[in-house]
């Protein structure tokens, strides 16, 4: 008999993003693998796809018809494992889940960093927490992607097995250092200088995102590291906020908005510095991905920076307004290279930890221990080599 797994998110583009290795890995164990989510993207390694209209938002009506259209999926399947994530994915698959978890089914659920945590507001505590903690007795597993969350949930959940999975992995082939003369050659290609001190930030222009705190630091060493330039890559509603403040503060010829776009394993490994500014992170993949390209960072302080960068080792970590001890920070790396250097062996050297092989080894010491409990660790080829 084949095996089905269920993988439910919000929308498709969550698993071409970060989920298709895993994907790969159910297949190569002779699994079905199906997907639900919004969306209408085609997906490889998935046998059936359901487009159903969970929408981001709680307060959404349409994921009343979302959950209905989940719930048959799930009931007509009989998935002997379901992956949800995202918020609402997995709010809506774990209520969909309940019945079929009678019969065996197990469900995980990862958490990509929970809305309520140590400085989140108390909205999100008086919201998210409370329908968290209810959900948990419908989780088998709850797979957290950084320390703080994993030990929130230790103390607060009565989930069976909660885990710590070091992220979704970053692809350390795809982003890799490139040579000096390289670089060099990149920058003039993208239509920069040599010896321009490139920064680079890829997010969506919102509130948590906070992209105003690096332009502000930008303006701080306008003066003294001249040939600084800030690229930002990414769409959103404080955009053109965000343009005005540099015309504003006489940098607009410093910041360059590239908008969406797809060539970023191209872009950061021709930059200086990995710079982030956001209020709130789980374990951020743009600084996994300027990591693995040998990129010092310099961040605000937020429990997935933290995660990810260690004082003095691979870059440096700021309170989340201070942009003067920001600009500061840039100002060091500008004006040693030794300190350069130092930074950017140590970020390729960490990222390791973060790699897809690693997130592949965990996450499928995970999967076996309940394909096991299911007796079928005959099938899977890895089972000898990690359990």
């Amino acid at each position: 008999m084949v095996h089905s797994i269920l993988f439910c998110a919000t929308v498709d583009y969550h698993f071409k993003a970060f989920h298709l290795p895993y994907m790969k890995w159910f297949k190569e164990q002779g699994w079905d693998v199906h997907v639900a989510a919004s969306g209408g993207i085609e997906l490889p390694y998935v046998d059936k796809k359901f487009t159903i209209p969970i929408q981001r938002s709680p307060f959404a009506l349409t994921n009343i018809k979302a959950y209905q259209e989940l719930k048959d999926i799930i009931d007509q399947h009989q998935y002997r494992l379901i992956h949800c994530h995202t918020p609402m994915g997995g709010v809506l698959a774990r209520l969909a889940a309940r019945g079929v978890r009678k019969n065996g089914t197990k469900v995980i659920y990862t958490a990509h960093g929970f809305h309520f945590c140590e400085g989140a507001p108390i909205q999100n505590w008086m919201l998210y927490y409370p329908i968290e903690k209810m959900l948990s007795r419908y989780t088998d597993c709850l797979i957290t992607i950084n320390e703080e969350d994993y030990t929130l949930a230790k103390q607060r959940f009565n989930i069976p097995s909660i885990e710590h999975v070091h992220g979704v992995g970053v692809n350390t082939e795809t982003f890799q250092p490139i040579s000096e003369k390289d670089k060099a050659e990149r920058k003039k290609s993208f239509g920069y200088q040599p010896d321009d001190f490139l920064l680079f930030y890829a997010a969506e222009f919102n509130e948590n995102k906070n992209q105003q705190m690096l332009i502000k630091a930008l303006a701080s060493i306008k003066e003294e590291v001249p040939n600084a330039k800030l690229l930002l890559a990414g769409e959103g509603n404080l955009q053109n906020t965000c343009k005005e403040l540099a015309k504003t503060l006489e940098v607009e010829h410093m910041v360059n908005f590239l908008g969406f776009r797809k060539d970023i394993p191209e872009l950061l490994p021709m930059c200086d510095v990995a710079v982030a500014s956001s209020l709130r992170e789980g374990l951020p993949v743009n600084i996994l991905e300027a990591m693995a390209c040998g990129l010092p960072v310099v961040a605000s302080g937020n429990r997935g920076h933290r995660e990810l960068i260690e004082e003095n080792r691979n870059g440096y970590l700021v309170s989340s307004n201070d942009y003067m001890l920001f600009s500061n920070r840039l100002k060091e790396i500008s004006r040693s290279r030794e300190i350069y250097q130092q930074l950017k062996r140590e970020s390729r050297t960490m990222v390791k930890d973060f790699s897809l092989d690693q997130i592949t080894k965990e996450l499928s010491e995970i999967y076996l221990r309940f394909m096991v409990e299911d007796g079928n660790e005959a099938q899977s080829k890895y089972y000898r080599a990690y359990l």
